[in-house]
């Protein structure tokens, strides 16, 4: 059997890790479409290395653009390489643009597909990547679900048929690496100029469209970050710095330490050296709840609503009418005494999706 993986954003390459070993553990043949929407080493190049992913074989370098151009580009690009491989699965991941020009590309040329990481919602439809997963879902012929929730949303859909629980395959990868740190085998990553790993910091990601488009909400979401009481190691992403630079908006100031973005371990890393989370990524919130960070989230809603239990994740929905002693109780708050349930499955998840696409146990 032969099976497609079309993936483009570092999230997806995190995700392809575990996928590819579990594949790697059978007689199956597995081919992994790279299509560069992630094109800066440090959101792609590393991620292969780092944790031991395959090269890509077929890599489409499409950059880039506008959602419609960028989703346009990909499918175009797709279209010849699934029609000369004609595999028995193409299987996409997440909800970014690669993922539903994989769908829509397999859909054209009759090839089932199938999306790993199904039914997930934010409910909020202003988001493309809520677009990209709804989408997805309703083209796609097997819905490999992570969570119970997400179950249920399909079932709301009409997909009930279709779907399938198997876990979130980032805790395969994530219980790894974070027992790799925790017995010594890796060592703890290089943190940004100015904060000392003994002493308490805080890790700050923002790359979503909605807070670094807006120039008011990102300067006030920057100033407020600049005004906390511990140091923050902020991890620029390569859209926040653009955006920064374009609206004046100064990152180096304050409490605040610009670092570059990680690859995917040395951020596990700095998540459990940290006394907690801000961000605006949905991966690094549920990585935060594995690893038992608190995390502020600055955004109105989450797809993973499990780790708003026992205040692990707290939302930020208006954060220009937050006064600074709010965003200090908030983003500096103490350590959760809450237990941490397991909502994400038991660490063998790629199994489970390679065993659901082959029809043969590993």
């Amino acid at each position: 059997m032969k099976v497609v993986s079309i993936v483009g954003a570092r999230p997806q390459l995190v995700k392809l890790a575990p996928v590819a070993g579990a594949f790697a553990r059978t007689e199956h043949r597995h081919v992994i479409v790279h299509t560069g929407q992630h094109y800066d080493a440090d959101l792609s190049d590393v991620f292969f290395s780092g944790l031991g992913i395959p090269q890509p074989d077929v890599h489409l370098g499409i950059g880039s653009g506008t959602h419609g151009v960028q989703t346009g580009r990909t499918l175009a690009a797709l279209d010849p390489v699934l029609e000369a491989e004609r595999p028995d699965w193409v299987l996409v991941y997440g909800d970014t643009n690669s993922t539903l020009a994989g769908a829509l590309s397999a859909v054209k040329l009759h090839l089932p597909v199938a999306h790993l990481e199904a039914g997930l919602r934010s409910f909020n439809r202003v988001m493309p990547e809520e677009h990209n997963r709804v989408l997805t879902d309703h083209a796609a012929d097997l819905l490999l679900a992570p969570t119970e929730e997400a179950m249920r949303h399909l079932a709301a859909e009409g997909l009930a048929e279709r779907s399938i629980l198997v876990g979130d395959v980032m805790v395969d990868v994530c219980q790894s690496v974070r027992d790799s740190i925790l017995s010594g085998e890796q060592r703890p990553a290089a943190l940004p100029d100015g904060i000392d790993a003994r002493h308490p910091y805080l890790l700050a990601t923002v790359h979503r469209a909605e807070n670094t488009d807006d120039p008011a909400r990102l300067a006030t979401l920057v100033d407020a970050l600049a005004t906390l009481p511990l140091p923050v190691a902020l991890l620029a992403h390569p859209r926040l710095v653009a955006r920064a630079d374009e609206y004046g908006v100064k990152l180096a100031r304050g409490a605040i330490r610009i670092g570059r973005p990680l690859p995917y371990a040395d951020m596990v890393s700095v998540v459990l050296g940290s006394a907690g989370v801000v961000t605006d990524s949905g991966g690094l919130q549920k990585e935060a709840y594995l690893l038992g960070r608190p995390c502020t989230t600055l955004r109105p809603e989450t797809e993973w609503p499990e780790t708003l239990d026992g205040d692990w994740n707290r939302l930020v929905p208006h954060p220009l009418e937050l006064p600074s002693d709010a965003w200090v109780e908030i983003a500096t708050r103490p350590m959760p005494t809450a237990a941490r349930n397991a909502p994400y499955g038991d660490g063998q998840a790629a199994r489970r999706v390679v065993e659901a696409l082959t029809g043969t146990p590993i």
